[in-house]
């Protein structure tokens, strides 16, 4: 009687083909572990190469930044030289143009110490001159001169020339007895120095010159009678 139970040799033909399959399956191939060893190395190398690049960059950045300073820092200084030269140059051209004006401002002063107006149309010609000096007065203090007062200050060549000396009996020494011609100030800079005359302190003593005068008398006495005894003998 036959049964449907499979023979023997064909079970263990398929036990065989099985086992062989899965020893095959669980053995992993020499090309794989190739691919993986190629991937991790390329990964590995690919990392270097991005730290070494984010150096690089790095570097790159601070060196830019330090060019950049360095360059911000010459523009300001460059700035400020050229406001400084600016200012140095409108100050040269002030003091020029104001250097002209002031001999007319001391025209003006001469002009007003000279004029007596005696009748109604002098004293009104007078106060129309009057107005004209206030006007440029007021002019000059707008712009920041200033005149010196140099009467009874101690001489400074830095301010004042010195154009007389002479003795005084009440002012010591380099002391300003009298000006000659105003100075003026520009902001506290010497626009013009001011012409001054200059105490040389007081003068010789009348009793030390009567001294000095008999010493001379007797000593010229004493010469002559020397003559005379040596011409005796």
């Amino acid at each position: 009687m036959t049964g449907d139970v499979p023979a023997p040799d064909q079970e263990t033909a398929k036990e065989g083909s099985d086992a062989s399959i899965a020893a095959e399956s669980s053995i992993p191939t020499s090309d794989s572990d190739e691919q993986q060893q190629d991937a991790s190395s390329k990964e590995s190398n690919l990392g270097s190469d991005n730290d070494a690049r984010l150096e690089q960059l790095e570097k790159e950045h601070e060196t830019l930044k330090s060019q950049y300073v360095r360059i911000a820092a010459d523009f300001d200084n460059f700035r400020k030289r050229q406001s400084r030269d600016q200012d140095d140059l409108r100050l040269q051209l002030t003091c020029s143009t104001l250097s002209e004006i002031l001999p007319v401002v001391d025209n003006f002063e001469r002009a007003r110490q000279q004029l007596d107006p005696q009748g109604e149309e002098a004293q009104a010609l007078h106060r129309s001159y009057q107005g004209l000096y206030k006007q440029l007065v007021d002019v000059l203090k707008q712009l920041g001169v200033a005149p010196m007062r140099v009467i009874g200050q101690q001489f400074d060549p830095n301010l004042h020339e010195a154009v007389l000396r002479e003795p005084s009996e009440e002012q010591p020494e380099d002391m300003v007895l009298e000006e000659l011609q105003r100075g003026y100030h520009l902001n506290g800079r010497v626009l013009r120095h001011a012409l001054v005359k200059v105490s040389m302190g007081p003068g010789p003593n009348q009793e030390t010159s009567t001294e000095v005068a008999d010493q001379a008398t007797s000593v010229a006495k004493g010469e002559e009678a020397t003559d005379t005894l040596q011409e005796e003998s």
